[in-house]
């Protein structure tokens, strides 16, 4: 488990929040925090609405009512990008690299307002632009430095290994000011080896840069490694939560929603 400075302070909380479909109700007035500084796992079984939950509190779809609050202002709705400028990130299932360019200019292409997007200042202050994009390059330098992805800065980011992107992901949520990361299915198609990089690289970004996390996972090892509290879904709602070695041991949480103990333990 990380063991980063976790504040009481909530930087997201969910308030009564509902999404419906049709007559199916995917997330049922849904209440949860995530407090800075934590590493905060959401569980539970396929359909549960712990995506839809993650893709509203995200901006990629709107709730049908309640409140999502971050950093003590309603952001309820919000466009993704608009979360982004507030220090919102996100990373995906399946990785969203630029294939065509290396790991170092994926890096590169995340800060916003660099002065070299704009035809003008780029004709009339090419040093404004210079000395920003020295910046930033400096800035991915340090992050595929922390990253240990050295060897691969030049290399195609199409060319990596599932695991790699992964890490290329985390490193993008390094290249601005992220005041949450929201991890979905980290562990998918990374292998055991990279995984257990993927997992130290997190903690390290919690516990020395006191980085948010608010995942989803599948993995229960992982999510026990890295995640206090363990928030546990299901039929839309919120069964419980808590330090992941009481999930394991609530009996009804086990038989109900994965099965017997030896499929979680």
């Amino acid at each position: 488990m990380s063991e980063g400075i976790v504040s009481k302070e909530p930087v997201i909380e969910v308030k009564s929040v509902t999404k419906r479909y049709g007559g199916l109700i995917a997330v049922n007035a849904c209440t949860l925090s995530v407090a800075r500084g934590s590493v905060t796992g959401l569980i539970g079984p396929n359909g549960a609405g712990k995506t839809t939950l993650f893709n509203m509190v995200a901006g990629s779809q709107k709730p049908d009512g309640g409140q999502i609050i971050f950093e003590g202002e309603d952001v309820t709705g919000l466009a993704p990008y608009d979360l982004f400028g507030r220090g919102m990130l996100r990373t995906f299932q399946l990785a969203h690299e630029f294939s065509q360019m290396t790991s170092l200019e994926n890096l590169m292409m995340v800060p916003g307002d660099q002065p070299g997007e704009s035809l003008a200042k780029a004709w009339l202050r090419p040093s404004l632009v210079a000395s920003r994009e020295l910046e930033v390059r400096q800035r991915a330098n340090d992050v595929i430095d922390f990253l240990k992805l050295g060897h691969v800065k030049n290399e195609l980011a199409g060319n990596l290994s599932g695991g790699q992107k992964k890490l290329l992901e985390l490193g993008r949520t390094m290249m601005v000011d992220a005041k949450l990361v929201l991890l979905d299915e980290v562990a998918a198609g990374v292998n055991r080896t990279l995984l257990k990089d993927l997992a130290g690289n997190i903690e390290r970004m919690n516990r020395e840069l006191g980085y948010t996390f608010f995942v989803i996972e599948h993995d229960m090892d992982l999510i026990s490694r890295l995640c206090d509290p363990v928030i546990v879904m299901a039929q839309g709602e919120v069964i419980a939560e808590g330090p992941m070695e009481e999930i394991r041991q609530n009996p009804e949480i086990i038989e109900a929603y994965f099965g017997t103990p030896m499929e979680v333990a």
